[in-house]
């Protein structure tokens, strides 16, 4: 076989051209889907209407929260971070959030690798935050590392498939929309890289516009902040609560309903609606126009695209749309707390024949079963009282906030997931509760109703 220069030239051109493709590929310092469809799909974990997606940092397997909420992603304290995450090109930032307390001091570094799925981010901005108060998993119940948001969606058209679980990324210039008779699309305005959307709700008889923060990353359905020149303000129905846990400490306010809530042609009824105390929402209040927040349990009862380069914004109903707006009744709030030993029954069985020797099978003639009861014990989560309602159902039964719950109903509450106990403080008014708890090394028993005070 004859090589002429020629061909050898287009050999060498040709090799260029692919390790020039290699080379500017994956030196991106924005997500790209490394695909040949430019789309993947991910599977995700709904917990307490929150996302949790996996993510690789630094070639090591984390969970985030999916949070439109915030800009860069911020990483856990709870991890050594430093030394497993190997981040680099440091320095001290104070960040700014929800709650009462100070700024907390974090790490910011540059040039973190980021996969999601297909998706890969090689030149990725995170905080690595080392406050031990800001750790949301013994609330979830779930490992959660860190949270994630703008970063992820200016890059890629986000599809969440609530009602699946699904999480879709495609690259914004491959996106192709189709035809949906039955989704409403609202235009996206951004402050601080944070996307907003223009709507109305009806409350105290009266249809008032509101300017609201898409937050997946919070669990409530509606917060609005309490301002009666534009009319927006509690009914005359409503509880003192806690609310949730920011960036810098707890927030409390109301509870309450709203009578209708609309996203252009979908209406919601008798929607939950949280008022947050002024002094826990002086940061969030930076934005003037801005009226409150829309959130996971309003969310969840769509499908939604998200894609912030077109500005917008599609939801189309899924099975959780028609739902009731449920609330937790008793006033307890629990979050994981460690582990405490149980002693749990391990049942051996053993065969005998009618001798009295004992042999292997079960179902041979002649035989009988002995059921030889052992004990061993197990490590498993302890589930404590960290926020009790005042004058709630709970509180007025004599429990404590530091108890520690062993039972409920009397099922062990080592046999359930975290969110499975808190599920049943939803229920409906009347629900009796027993609940058993150690206080100070001592077992106490506690019953009472679930209340409704909405009716």
């Amino acid at each position: 076989m004859k090589i002429t220069y020629l061909s050898v030239k287009r050999v060498l051109i040709l090799i260029l051209i692919f390790f020039c493709s290699i080379v500017f590929g994956f030196s991106q310092s924005k997500f790209v889907v490394q695909n040949k469809k430019h789309t993947d799909k991910i599977n995700f974990k709904l917990i307490n209407n929150l996302i949790v997606i996996p993510v690789e940092v630094n070639g090591v397997d984390l969970s985030f929260l999916l949070d439109t909420g915030v800009s860069k992603p911020i990483i856990f304290n709870f991890l050594n971070v430093s030394d497993t995450l190997k981040i680099k090109d440091t320095e001290t930032i104070f960040l700014r959030g929800l709650g009462e307390g100070e700024s907390v001091e974090a790490l910011k570094s540059k040039n973190n690798v980021f996969k999601i799925g297909d998706a890969i981010n090689l030149k990725q901005d995170l905080y690595a935050v080392y406050d031990s108060n800001l750790n949301f998993a013994p609330r979830l119940g779930f490992p959660v590392h860190g949270i994630i948001g703008f970063d992820l969606f200016k890059d890629l058209v986000v599809e969440i498939s609530y009602s699946k679980k699904i999480l879709k990324l495609t690259d914004s210039d491959k996106y192709v929309y189709k035809e949906c008779k039955k989704c409403e699309r609202l235009n996206l305005e951004f402050y601080n890289n944070k996307p907003y959307i223009n709507t109305e709700v009806r409350m105290n008889e009266r249809m008032i516009p509101i300017k609201l923060l898409i937050d997946s990353g919070g669990s409530d359905a509606l917060w609005l902040f309490e301002d009666d020149l534009l009319g927006i303000k509690s009914s005359d129905k409503f509880f003192h609560d806690f609310l949730g846990h920011g960036l810098s400490g707890s927030v409390y306010g109301k509870r309450s309903k709203v009578e209708t809530f609309y996203l252009k042609s979908f209406e919601l009824n008798k929607v939950n609606v949280s008022y947050p105390d002024s002094a826990y929402i002086a940061y969030a209040r930076r934005h003037k126009n801005r009226n409150g927040s829309l959130s996971g349990n309003i969310l969840k009862r769509f499908n939604v695209i998200f894609d912030y380069r077109k500005a917008l914004v599609t939801l189309k109903k899924n099975h959780y749309f028609g739902e009731k707006f449920r609330y937790n009744k008793s006033g307890i709030e629990l979050a994981h707390n460690g582990f405490r030993l149980v002693r749990e029954q391990d049942n051996v069985i053993k065969v005998a024949d009618v001798r009295g020797n004992y042999g292997d099978s079960q179902n041979q003639n002649g035989t009988r079963i002995i059921m030889n009861p052992q004990y061993k014990l197990s490590l498993k989560p302890a589930y404590e009282i960290v926020e009790l309602r005042e004058n709630s159902p709970a509180a007025r039964s004599g429990l404590r906030k530091g108890d520690i719950v062993l039972s409920i109903n009397n099922k062990g509450t080592h046999q359930f997931k975290l969110q499975e106990l808190i599920q049943m403080f939803y229920e409906d008014e009347g629900k009796r509760i027993k609940i058993k708890v150690e206080r100070d090394a001592i077992v106490m028993t506690f019953e009472f109703e679930l209340e409704n005070i909405f009716q």
